[in-house]
């Protein structure tokens, strides 16, 4: 059963192929132990046609969570044929704009856990998904808490399949209670980051967020935040924090490629601030969706064309 929003084809290990024929067998060591390696990616609508955002930091992260996994000794494609492959396939699905997810994953040579120097596998596929934590969150904020759910403590700069066990029962543990996401602490019970996304607080003006002995993973659309609060002349600090910061705080939201720059409204019942986006949230958001809606200089060189990157017909 295809999901809702699910495109017309997807490019699976070279070729495209239709949707309903993306299929491995149930025996792929991926899907037996979790040996997947994975990247979320947008494309946004702009004047000049779809857009990839940092689509070669994405695919360089990826290639960095395939040798982190052991993934990388049976790659036979490179970065660069990867991004070809993302660019082509938003173009064949003509999208306007989509969420895009590259997937590598072992395939099924062996049952034994030890999968080194097996075949891998690397699919990717686009969907049409609007905001991850509900259309309202982006200019309203959204409920949060902190789950009985502890960050696990290694390996979390790698986007790999296995280890999302932990941030799906993060997530599905604040949304039986009611809440949009959950946040978690890390071991030593300090703030980390939410179930799939990396957490900003502001106090006083400046910028306050977990650093990589957190357990966080390093995300794209944070390095693009800390980027533009840069520019802006917004002092961060990247530090350890206990959890009771998150209730002083004057100002929190959340990074992802899904959850773009969603406020915090509320941790735990606590009302953050003034219960609505504050003037340093509203600042990094109307940067970041100018640059990527278009509408403001990609200055940055965020931005893939996809209508200018297509190769050229002969």
């Amino acid at each position: 059963m295809a999901i809702k929003n699910a495109s017309e084809w997807v490019w699976l290990s070279g070729e495209f192929v239709p949707w309903d024929q993306a299929t491995v067998h149930v025996s792929v060591h991926g899907l037996n132990y979790g040996s997947t390696v994975f990247e979320g990616i947008r494309a946004y609508e702009t004047p000049d046609g779809p857009a990839i955002f940092r689509l070669a930091d994405h695919m360089r992260r990826f290639m960095f969570s395939c040798k982190v996994a052991r993934l990388d000794d049976g790659m036979i494609f490179t970065q660069e044929e990867l991004e070809q492959a993302c660019i082509e396939l938003v173009d064949r699905n003509q999208h306007n704009a989509c969420y895009i997810r590259p997937l590598a994953f072992r395939d099924s040579e062996t049952l034994g856990l030890n999968g080194a120097g097996q075949k891998t596998q690397v699919t990717v596929y686009s969907v049409n998904w609007g905001r991850y934590l509900g259309e309202k969150g982006i200019d309203e904020g959204v409920d949060v808490a902190i789950t009985s759910w502890r960050r696990v403590a290694s390996s979390t700069m790698a986007k790999i399949g296995g280890q999302y066990i932990n941030n799906q029962q993060i997530s599905m543990e604040a949304r039986r209670h009611g809440y949009a996401e959950g946040i978690a602490l890390d071991a030593e019970g300090n703030i980390s980051e939410g179930a799939g996304e990396n957490l900003f607080l502001v106090i006083d003006g400046e910028i306050y967020t977990p650093p990589v002995a957190a357990s966080i993973l390093l995300g794209i659309t944070r390095d693009s935040v800390v980027t533009i609060a840069n520019d802006l002349g917004v002092t961060i600090h990247q530090q350890v924090m206990p959890r009771e910061m998150l209730y002083m705080a004057d100002e929190v939201f959340m990074t992802g490629t899904a959850a773009e720059i969603t406020p915090i409204r509320s941790v735990d019942g606590i009302v953050v601030g003034a219960g609505k986006p504050g003037p340093v949230t509203k600042a990094i958001q109307k940067e970041f969706f100018g640059i990527v809606n278009g509408k403001i200089d990609d200055r940055y060189g965020w931005l893939t064309h996809v209508r200018q990157a297509l190769p050229q017909a002969e």
